[in-house]
């Protein structure tokens, strides 16, 4: 098995076997979720300064904040798969 990586914008890249969830920044459960990560030391900024529009969930319990659309990452992820799939 290989190890996948998802461009999250601007080069950044992250595992793809670790993502939990892709969500998007703007609601109130989400900013929440954003501010316990930051409290626990637990949030990575991979926005450049940009603004935040996806939030993605690690298995480690760490957020990686995205200037990417949850759509765009999200369909980056599935085409991983898609090419993972014809390969076998």
């Amino acid at each position: 098995m290989a190890f996948q990586l998802v461009n999250i914008g601007f080069g950044n890249i992250v595992s793809a076997a670790r993502i939990i969830a892709v969500v998007g920044a703007e609601s109130a459960p989400v900013k929440r979720l954003i501010q316990d990560a930051r409290d626990r030391g637990m949030l990575i900024d991979a926005t450049y300064g940009r603004k935040t529009r996806a939030v993605l969930v690690m298995d480690s319990g760490h957020a990686v904040l995205s200037p990417v659309q949850p759509e765009t990452v999200s369909h980056r992820l599935s085409q991983r798969e898609q090419r993972e799939g014809e390969d076998e």
